[in-house]
């Protein structure tokens, strides 16, 4: 296989090529994936994608530089069965299109994102051939079972959880090389892996607070005026949405306030069962269900929202997991409401509340007491912000991800202005408007953020504020 060369400041091309696979959403919608995508190009690497289609998605195309092939997502899974069928379904459907990239030209590294944990068999071949396997951790598969289940009783249920927990060794086993999201997850690699130090990278999923960025929005208008909370992010049975519709509940109904909406934005395998809890709760007046978002929607919704949930129950999954809506919800200085949880509380720090895990009732009384106290949402707001642009943005986790591949094929590296995805000076976080025309807010003044973020659902006033 290829013996990369030195890559100096004038950004030559690496000579090695990397073959992305993910199964869990399609690219460029899954943004860690396509981060990592984009962090490969500017540093030189010829990067190729597998993963399912989303709506209206052709088979083949290139984006950015990037090659991209899709394949028709499979039926909705029910069961062991369901999820069995899944899983084969997509693992031969990445294996043909693989096979197919290769024999267009050999690729050098094969990177496989979980869940599931079932592509180092389809490395395994590859590696025989000389390409390296990269394993990127975004799932404990085994703690997500019992997140969903508890403990096993029965034989069946035993032998599913020894089956992730094998498939999870081998995935070990095969890997050259180890991800991770978080040191939680770094550790079990070490642990419960057997990989060395030197065989596990911590790559955190990072926003690119640049482009993730509170603008002047309006959309506070299409609720009547009311305050707006969000919610970002899947809608599974571990990631706790039916809280939100619980803690909606007790602020509509028992709390009679009637001036709050909540808009809960994304998709999951839960969607439709909320929005008939939604309904039964009497909560319809009160909450939208956008579905699937685009980065615009995003950023008009969470620059005029006033709170930001994260209702993730405590369990062996959530405990140790890394949300990214948190560091999103920072990226637009929005405060959060959270359950207490261990990596929870490691990204966001000193600028969420945090309430005691499952205490329903204290989630929505903290909501409340943020929606009433604009000085406090403002504090936590500017903290936040400045937090995950100095702490917890890409940039910094670009380079540990692209470090990774350059120390798999000797490259030395020099960073600076030829690679833009890791230049903080070429950021412009000044103000002026979007692609979009609405109006940036100057993150240079931390003022203006600090009067952003007490008065974010009053778009008028911000422009004023922007024009004085």
């Amino acid at each position: 296989m290829v013996s990369a060369g030195s890559v100096a400041a004038d950004g030559q091309t690496v000579n090695a090529r990397v073959l992305v696979i993910v199964q869990n959403l399609p690219v460029p919608l899954d943004r860690r994936v396509w981060l990592e995508c984009q962090a490969l190009k500017a540093a030189g690497y010829d990067v190729a994608v597998i993963c399912p289609k989303g709506p209206g998605d052709p088979d083949f195309h290139e984006f950015d530089g990037i090659r991209i092939h899709k394949y028709d997502p499979p039926p909705v899974a029910e069961g062991f069965a369901g999820f069995a069928v899944e899983f084969t379904y997509c693992w031969f459907a990445t294996a043909r299109r693989a096979i197919r990239e290769w024999r267009g030209q050999p690729f050098d590294v094969i990177q496989a994102c979980n869940p599931p944990d079932t592509y180092w068999a389809l490395a395994l071949p590859f590696k025989l051939l000389g390409a390296r396997f990269v394993f990127d951790q975004h799932d404990l598969n085994p703690e997500l079972f019992l997140s969903r289940f508890g403990e096993p009783t029965t034989m069946a249920g035993k032998a599913q959880l020894g089956g992730l927990r094998w498939l999870e060794r081998m995935t070990y086993r095969t890997a050259d090389h180890v991800i991770s999201t978080n040191e939680s997850y770094a550790r079990i690699a070490r642990e419960r892996g057997h990989k060395s130090a030197q065989e596990v990278t911590v790559v955190r999923s990072g926003p690119n607070t640049s482009t993730m960025r509170p603008v002047v929005s309006d959309v506070a208008e299409q609720f009547d005026g009311k305050h707006v909370l969000a919610y970002l992010g899947i809608m599974g049975p571990q990631d706790g949405v039916d809280l939100v519709l619980e803690a909606m509940d007790l602020i509509v109904h028992k709390y009679d306030r009637k001036d709050v909406h909540a808009v809960l934005m994304g998709f999951g395998d839960c969607l439709e069962d909320l929005k008939k809890q939604a309904t039964e709760l009497e909560l319809d007046e009160f909450v939208t269900f956008t579905g699937r978002v685009s980065p615009p929607e995003i950023a008009d919704y969470l620059s005029a929202a006033e709170v930001g949930l994260c209702p993730d129950p405590k369990n062996p999954l959530n405990d140790i997991s890394t949300m990214n809506k948190t560091m999103e919800y920072m990226s637009y200085a929005l405060p959060v409401v959270t359950f207490d949880l261990h990596e929870t509380r490691y990204s966001a720090e000193d600028c969420a509340v945090y309430v005691e895990p499952g205490d329903v009732d204290a989630f929505a009384r903290e909501t409340i007491a943020l929606i009433d106290e604009p000085e406090r949402r403002a504090e936590l707001g500017t903290i936040a912000r400045q937090r995950v642009a100095a702490e917890l943005d890409w940039e910094p986790q670009s380079r540990a991800y692209v470090s990774v591949f350059d120390r798999l094929f000797n490259v030395a590296r020099t960073y600076g202005t030829s690679w833009p995805a890791v230049d903080r000076r070429k950021r412009d976080v000044g103000s002026g408007s979007d692609p979009k025309g609405r109006r940036r807010i100057d993150l240079r003044d931390s003022a203006a953020v600090r009067r952003f973020a007490g008065q974010r659902n009053d778009a008028e006033r911000i422009l004023e504020d922007l024009t004085d």
